[in-house]
């Protein structure tokens, strides 16, 4: 199982985007360009791109964000959410990843 997309970011049976859920949702603000990424390599629609951008602050876009299209799209798409947060946001992942 090792092999297992997801298995590398799991904490105590949880996929690590979703036990840092709170945090993320709070203190991610880059949130359009994670979103451009998220729908170039096809985790999200076109119409849950629109849906989520719709709304007035970060902290409500990422909980849409989670509330919909992460909750769908399974251990693979969070693993890419995963590397796009790296890369966008090192130091917030940096922080969580040492707690």
């Amino acid at each position: 199982m090792s092999g297992a997309p997801g298995t590398k970011n799991m904490i105590e049976d949880k996929h690590f985007v979703d036990h840092h859920r709170t945090a993320l949702i709070d203190r991610v603000s880059q949130v359009e360009p994670i979103l451009d990424r998220l729908l170039e390599r096809g985790i999200i629609t076109q119409n849950a791109y629109s849906e989520v951008r719709a709304n007035r602050t970060n902290q409500k876009k990422m909980r849409e964000l989670f509330d919909g299209p992460l909750k769908a799209c399974g251990p693979k798409g969070k693993d890419i959410f995963l590397d796009i947060l790296i890369y966008l946001e090192p130091i917030l992942i940096s922080d969580l990843k040492g707690k």
